[in-house]
């Protein structure tokens, strides 16, 4: 099991990044990968969780160990694969995730990608009372909105771009991206920050 790997970012894609380590290049599942881009090139460490199935081999990567810790109690839910969490932890404010368990508001819930009335159901019965580790952990940097001047470059057009793409690799639909895409019309933003602005209108 790898905890983390330290490495340099040599790739970004709509659902993994690729982290050199050694001479040795491991593809990461993230939940928004795009958040790296600004470190290509660099030294950077990657939380990881490798899953194991008898036709999967994956390593899911986060940029710090709370999000893991969160990843692993979402994928404990009948009902979650790690697609499911990742999308799940893609969304900007985690810490409205925890308080719509405590407070049993499966319409939060059931706003993300994949969850029903039924595994929103199952997350509340399995996680209530028992996210109190993750959140005495740093609730003020956990999954922290990703904000650099280093982005600041990126084209309105492919920043939005990429935003979409990663946005479909979560499981939205065209119909919903085409929906919202619109809305999305501040040409300062970068990648991440329209991805964290279109999935506070799909879950609304």
């Amino acid at each position: 099991m790898y905890e983390y790997i330290k490495g340099t970012i040599v790739h970004t894609e709509p659902e993994h990044v690729v982290i050199d380590n050694n001479g040795i290049g491991y593809q990461i599942l993230t939940p928004n990968p795009f958040v790296f881009s600004s470190k290509k090139g660099m030294d950077t460490i990657i939380y990881t969780y490798q899953h194991v199935r008898e036709d999967t081999l994956a390593l899911y990567g986060f940029e710090t160990a709370e999000q893991k810790q969160m990843f692993k109690k979402l994928i404990s839910v009948s009902g979650i694969g790690p697609k499911g969490a990742l999308a799940i932890l893609a969304y900007g404010e985690p810490v409205q995730v925890i308080q719509a368990i405590e407070n049993e508001d499966e319409k939060f819930l059931t706003k993300f990608p994949g969850v029903g009335k039924k595994t929103a159901r199952q997350m509340i019965l399995d996680l209530k009372g028992k996210l109190h580790d993750v959140i005495d952990a740093d609730v003020t940097g956990l999954f922290a909105n990703f904000e650099t001047d280093e982005l600041s470059t990126v084209s309105t057009n492919i920043a939005l771009d990429e935003a979409m793409l990663a946005l479909a690799a979560l499981g939205y639909s065209e119909r919903e991206l085409k929906k919202i895409r619109p809305k999305l019309t501040d040409g300062e933003l970068t990648t991440d920050q329209y991805i964290k602005q279109a999935l506070q209108l799909l879950i609304k």
